[in-house]
């Protein structure tokens, strides 16, 4: 499928991609997920149970539209019968409402825009029929009485099969949600309802968004990280951009890029403003109490928080992406990996790695927004950790904790959906890709869904949210996407500039300065 004259980049990214998913077929296929040390899949109740971890496992293999990416198209159009003969989503199970939307209802519309587009194009796909569109209707139906609350924030958890208040359903007892897990369901409820034409997927969607937007702190414009689905109450009032509220503020700035809806950019801003001013300390971003901003909550960033350099570049905001994401690669240089937890003097604080992508998410936006090679470099050697640190005979391995290497016996399916996408893509041009990548926005798992949706499909009846104008200071990115020449011209070295400052942030190279923080106030929770 490749030149030979591809960069050793690509090809090195092509040939581990084979590696991790030639492995999950070979050794796991239909199971959930490779277990990359035992080599074999993971079932659910088969294997211990780890908890919340299996809630995103459902007894349906993964669904991805990686190779279509790669220009894998045989190995797509395979993924693509297999999953329509062999995935069926009436089980007894219960899941994750959050991780099935973002991973199995994405991967499927993303997998049927891309088989569309090929059986558009004439050359094969001929004998698609829109199978993996009403698969995701199907299972947007089931997902559908998780929102059957009086808020309208949806239940944590539902049974594919029963629902939740049914009595056979084991759930519906759950009281509280995450931010995120609330206000990420927006980019693919859209894009089910935009293509199935049936509204109550988006309605649903809008309603929690609109509740969390209502239920932020007034005075600081934050909101908290886990909430009371019966009353709205915030159960957890910390605020940051890391686990439990990330995706929320992505999907607002995504929604209004797929859908075109100004309310979404207008509340984007106006929380991205209270994020400048409460919980970016450049180059740290710190989590504070959501009435008392000004107090930092806790004295350690996880590494979630890795995605928002990526979104930043979205916004148009470069400095304040390059220098987080200086820091980011700092951490990386010292521990190999990003720990899942570390400290504000960037020490282990957690040292289990999963093998996220969100740090070679944001190199990528970086890398296309700046041109800068270094991130190519930065790129490269998260290739190169990979394959030193996590590669095991079987795929790629977590790392059970940084500081010693040692393995552990599982590789998540968002590290085969987002990881090899996002460095394929960095070093890639746009003229070597199958598809317009421009033409399409990433989900946080990293499936795509073409910004057309706004303009081909029009939105369902009734289905603008309204929103009570807020006054908010206004900067030269609040209506308007950024531009390189506007913002550097002839100056292809500030990025450079910029990270200077940073280059000695963990200790490594010269004595190390631990960074002035505000006052910590522990513990909480």
């Amino acid at each position: 499928c490749f030149s030979s004259s591809s960069p050793p980049g690509r090809d090195q990214i092509v040939e581990m991609f084979d590696h991790a998913y030639g492995s999950y077929m070979k050794y796991a296929y239909p199971a959930d997920e490779l277990m990359p040390l035992s080599c074999r899949g993971r079932v659910r109740g088969q294997e211990p149970n780890r908890g919340d971890i299996d809630d995103s496992l459902g007894n349906r293999p993964c669904v991805s539209v990686c190779e279509q990416v790669l220009n894998k198209l045989d190995e797509f159009e395979d993924a693509v019968r297999k999953t329509v003969s062999d995935v069926r989503l009436d089980n007894d199970v219960v899941v994750s409402v959050f991780e099935t939307n973002i991973r199995v209802l994405g991967g499927l519309l993303g997998a049927h825009v891309m088989a569309d587009l090929l059986r558009q194009r004439g050359e094969r796909m001929q004998w698609y029929r829109d199978e993996l569109l009403h698969m995701a209707k199907e299972l947007g139906h089931r997902l559908l009485p998780a929102f059957n609350t009086t808020s309208g924030l949806p239940y944590p958890k539902v049974n594919l099969r029963y629902g939740v208040l049914n009595p056979l359903s084991r759930t519906g007892t759950e009281s509280d949600t995450c931010t995120a897990c609330a206000g990420t369901m927006i980019l693919e409820f859209a894009a089910l309802s935009r293509l199935s034409g049936e509204s109550v997927f988006e309605a649903n969607a809008r309603k929690a968004l609109d509740v969390l937007w209502e239920r932020r702190q007034r005075g600081s414009d934050l909101v908290g990280t886990v909430i009371n689905i019966h009353n709205e109450e915030w159960v957890r009032r910390d605020s940051g951009v890391g686990a439990g509220i990330d995706s929320y503020y992505e999907y607002l700035m995504k929604a209004y890029i797929l859908l075109g809806d100004n309310v979404f950019l207008e509340r984007f801003n106006i929380h991205y403003s209270a994020i400048m001013k409460y919980i970016s300390q450049p180059p740290l971003l710190l989590n504070v109490h959501m009435h008392n901003p000004t107090v930092s909550v806790r004295s350690w960033m996880d590494s979630l928080l890795a995605f928002f350099p990526g979104l930043q570049v979205l916004r148009g905001d470069l400095k304040p992406a390059i220098e987080t994401h200086e820091m980011l690669y700092q951490v990386t240089k010292q521990h190999k990996f990003l720990p899942e937890a570390f400290t504000t003097e960037f020490r282990v604080h957690w040292g289990q790695h999963l093998l996220r992508p969100e740090f070679a998410e944001s190199t990528y936006y970086l890398y296309k927004a700046t041109g800068d090679p270094y991130y190519l470099r930065v790129g490269q050697s998260i290739v190169e950790k990979l394959n030193a640190y996590a590669r095991v005979p079987c795929g790629f391995a977590a790392v059970q904790d940084v500081r010693t290497g040692t393995h552990e016996d599982r590789m998540d399916s968002f590290f085969l959906a987002e990881m090899f996408k996002y460095l394929y893509l960095l070093f890639s041009e746009k003229s070597e890709l199958p598809i317009d990548i421009d033409d399409y926005i990433f989900t946080t798992e990293a499936h795509l869904l073409p910004v057309s949706l706004s303009t081909t499909k029009p939105p369902c009846q009734g289905n603008n949210t309204e929103t009570v104008p807020v006054a908010q200071e206004e900067d030269l990115f609040t209506h308007s996407c950024p531009s390189m020449e506007t913002l550097f011209p002839n100056n292809p070295s500030f990025a450079k500039t910029i990270r200077d400052g940073y280059k000695y942030l963990t200790g490594v190279g010269r004595a190390f300065h631990p960074l002035p923080v505000r006052e910590i106030e522990l513990p909480l929770h």
